[in-house]
């Protein structure tokens, strides 16, 4: 006797359906020689059939929980490795790093290349032929997000253009069209495994270029017919779908969400249907329409996904230590490549972002805009490598970190996992920093450094010394060893200088 057990995902809900074959011959032998003890045997085999497609029917539903049913527990499983890693890597590349930001003696453009110029399609289309690149390295490019210290890559497989960086079965727009011929996101996925990085995939929803896009624009000369955003919404799922099953990211991270023709409601089932896809799949807040707009997070009762979204900006105070959330930012004024911006942040201040965000309790997502050669601009490599030469000494205070027990101030953050509080001091007093006392016995403290500091703790208050040889000029960080958890302890503001 054969049987075949299969999963149906239908309607958000999972089916299991088990088919027995039974051969022919068989059946005319049952037939003819059936008697009780055959029939007991049958009837004992199915049973044991029923059975074991209920237990698998339970471990399904307990392994692959959907977005409804989901535990507090569950949740925090599925975010483990995310809130763990507290700093990323984002790639912004595409055939708008062809013209470099300069067109028609304005060179202010990036990735919003298309909509800024309002070339025609077609025209714009002329830029797939001249992408190759040749340049392009995913180890290396890997290698560079890995000696940052960033523990997750996020790279575009479809910005507003449309263009897909990867050979999608769903449009001839695609990296098929250009000479390079290669799969930019399987050699990518495949050096982050092997390097234990985190794949992950930035896509659009707004898609200038789809004929069925709800808004198109006056631009778009090669659309024909008349927008369906039914017809639309099944091509997302079918280009998402390959990306889930293609490439399986850690992250799905959305955009272009916040046009009339994408709904709420059309957010909600694209976040169920993803899940179906991957259970433990992360996609951010930007798959529905609850995003307050640059400050990312969602307005109460309206939020669609897993983590909130501010954009080039540090958020003066966290969100509680439930809500998760990731500042994603340039290093310089452009998202894509752009050949004229050299208005590039300092290391000292990438440091202190990625500790303010960090002590605030969110991840810091920062960006690079690789040429349309495929590479990584040099001033963003020195800048990652010197990021990353000081997290070798300080990672600890920032990778699994949550925010506090201090309240950030312009010059003082702090994080805490385990028995151990970090302060971090981004700009030092004139004598010794100052903090609150804490309901905990210190029980040492040292320089992550390998400096030494001086701690002074009294019933009113902690003092902090550290002479200025061995302090670091982005951030020194200070490890206070604790006799109890640190986590337990409330949160408690620091008295302004």
């Amino acid at each position: 006797m054969g049987g075949v057990g299969y999963i149906d995902q239908l309607n958000n809900r999972t089916k299991v359906i088990v088919a027995i074959r039974v051969p022919v011959c068989a059946l005319r032998f049952v037939a003819t020689t059936i008697n009780n003890s055959i029939t007991n045997t049958i009837m004992k085999t199915t049973l044991l059939i029923v059975l074991a497609a209920t237990a698998l029917l339970a471990n399904i539903h307990a392994a692959a929980p959907t977005p409804a049913t989901e535990t507090k527990e569950q949740r925090a499983a599925r975010m483990e490795w995310w809130r763990e890693a507290r700093f990323g890597m984002f790639i912004h590349w595409g055939v708008y790093a062809v013209p470099a930001g300069e067109w028609d003696g304005k060179t202010n453009y990036g990735e919003w290349f298309l909509e800024e110029t309002k070339m025609p399609v077609s025209q714009y289309e002329k830029f797939a032929a001249q992408f190759n690149p040749v340049k392009f390295d995913a180890k290396a490019w890997v290698g560079i997000a890995k000696a940052a210290g960033m523990k997750y890559i996020v790279i575009t497989s479809k910005h507003h253009d449309g263009f897909c960086l990867w050979p999608t079965a769903q449009t001839d727009w695609s990296i098929r069209r250009t000479p390079f011929q290669r799969d930019p996101l399987a050699e990518l996925a495949a050096e982050c495994r092997k390097a234990g990085i985190r794949f992950c995939i930035y896509h659009s929803i707004m898609d200038w270029h789809h004929p069925d896009w709800g808004m198109r624009r006056a631009w778009n000369d090669v659309a024909v017919g008349t927008p369906d955003m039914n017809r639309f919404t099944a091509y997302l799922k079918s280009e998402l779908k390959e990306l889930v099953t293609n490439y399986h990211p850690g992250v799905l991270w959305f955009d272009g969400e916040w046009e009339n023709p994408w709904t709420h409601e059309r957010g909600e089932d694209l976040y169920a249907y993803l899940r179906g896809l991957d259970p433990k799949l992360i996609i951010n807040n930007r798959v529905g329409k609850g995003r307050k707009g640059m400050s990312g997070m969602d307005k109460e009762g309206q939020g669609v996904g897993d983590f909130g979204t501010p954009e080039q900006e540090v958020p003066p105070s966290g969100f509680g230590p439930s809500v998760d959330w990731e500042t994603c930012m340039t290093l310089n004024n452009h998202w894509g490549y752009n050949k004229s911006d050299n208005h590039w942040k300092s290391t000292a201040t990438l440091i202190q972002h990625l500790a303010a965000i960090a002590g605030k309790g969110g991840n810091y997502l920062l960006n690079v805009g690789p040429t349309a050669a495929g590479e990584i601009p040099q001033p963003s490599i020195a800048r990652l490598a010197e990021m990353g030469r000081w997290m070798k000494q300080n990672g600890e205070s920032i990778y699994g970190t949550t925010g506090g027990p201090w309240n950030a101030t312009s010059a003082i953050v702090s994080t805490r996992k385990a028995k151990t509080i970090y302060v971090h001091i981004l700009k030092w007093p004139d004598g010794a920093v100052k903090l609150p006392n804490i309901p905990a016995k210190i029980v040492s403290a040292k320089l992550l450094n390998s400096g030494k500091a001086k701690l002074r703790q009294t019933e009113a208050g902690i003092e902090i010394s550290v002479a200025p040889e061995n302090r670091d000029a982005a951030d020194t960080v200070i490890a206070l060893k604790l006799d109890c958890d640190a986590s337990k302890i409330p949160a408690l503001d620091i008295a302004p200088d």
